[in-house]
């Protein structure tokens, strides 16, 4: 399948630069106390000190009524941003679609675009958790159904459409957004990992959000649409990896922060069996199972940049992000992301 589409491989998808970036989910690690006006306003300031070492993006996730707070509305967040940075992209990743009312959704991304200078890029998906759409009172089997109606009326508003539509989940009579986007269409990334969302991404999608290892199987559904896999974009979450000079070391200092969001994260991928993946290997372990386990990815800086060339090779890949993971103290944080914007950034710039 990869000779596939690797022999249209063009030049330009191979000139393209790599950019790097963090997830930043906002929440509050188990027994941590600090108000959270002061988390937010700290992880704030985290994002424009990276900003300014040269990371180029701040991406932001969602998810609903989650104990540790874990972010639930990020276009107020992504607004914040806007404000405190000046060059970086920002955006979701990812927002959950069908929870939004399209001509809200397009309205509000027009005018975030308009706020930061066209430095919006969105990423999308359907989600996984049941009891997130039980919420909203909505259905979770019919997600699928629902997103791809808000996909149609979300592209033909920021086209400058007036919309008038009526489908199963939304009916919207002679709808318009004011003001629009300078730009008109704003890069629209899907996420997901099912045949069925790879699907939709390489029809719908301006690039695809997702693992390395689901990503071969996009290019080759983007390659059966008639388009060039070279044309797409690809992005990339590295949410259990980070670069250092002491991989030992930097384990034994990270390794609680990101167990913690292994094991959230294992405990919701099992919640419904809907995650789109046959065996996720995101799990809950113990501490010194996760450890062993090598989940979390520590390389050196030339490790780094070797993996990172590799990966330019092998797909259309764009950004690739890592993330704060909740309750990393700001100072140990800073230490790493200092190494990797001075050893492993520079050699991508082009």
């Amino acid at each position: 399948m990869a000779e596939a589409w690797n022999a249209k491989r063009s030049p330009r998808g191979e000139a393209r630069p790599l950019t790097f970036g963090y997830l930043y989910d906002f929440r509050r690690f188990p027994g941590d106390e600090t108000p959270a006006y002061e988390l937010y306003a700290e992880t704030l300031e985290l994002i424009e000190w990276t900003e300014s070492i040269g990371f180029t993006g701040a991406w932001i996730p969602e998810h609903h009524a989650a104990p540790d707070g874990y972010q639930p509305a990020p276009m107020v967040i992504l607004s914040a941003i806007a404000a405190r940075t000046k060059s970086m992209k920002l955006g979701t990743g990812v927002a959950l679609a069908p929870l939004y009312h399209p001509v809200r959704f397009a309205e509000e991304c027009a005018v975030l675009d308009i706020v930061s200078g066209g430095r919006l890029e969105m990423a999308v998906g359907i989600g996984y958790r049941k009891s997130e759409y039980e919420g909203y009172g909505l259905d979770f089997r019919r997600r699928g159904a629902r997103f791809d109606e808000f996909l149609q009326i979300v592209r033909r508003l920021w086209a400058g459409e007036q919309v008038s539509f009526a489908g199963e989940h939304f009916t919207v009579e002679r709808a318009r957004i004011m003001p629009c986007s300078p730009r008109g269409q704003i890069p629209l990334y899907l996420g997901g990992f099912s045949e069925k969302a790879l699907e939709r991404a390489a029809r719908l999608g301006d690039g695809y959000l997702g693992v390395a290892e689901t990503c071969e199987l996009y290019l080759e559904k983007v390659r059966l649409t008639g388009k060039d896999p070279w044309s797409t974009r690809v992005r990339i979450p590295g949410l259990f990896f980070v670069v250092a000079n002491d991989p030992e070391e930097a384990m034994e200092e990270l390794a609680p922060y990101y167990h913690y969001v292994n094991n959230s994260y294992g405990t919701w991928a099992r919640e419904d069996g809907k995650l789109g993946l046959d065996d996720p290997v995101v799990r809950p372990l113990s501490l010194d199972d996760f450890k062993a386990s090598r989940m979390l990815e520590i390389l050196t800086p030339q490790e780094a940049v070797a993996k990172f060339s590799a990966m330019r090779e092998q797909m259309p890949i764009d950004h690739f992000m890592m993330m704060l993971p909740a309750g990393c103290p700001p100072s140990v944080f800073s230490k790493y992301a200092d190494v990797f914007a001075k050893e492993v950034i520079p050699h991508f710039a082009s």
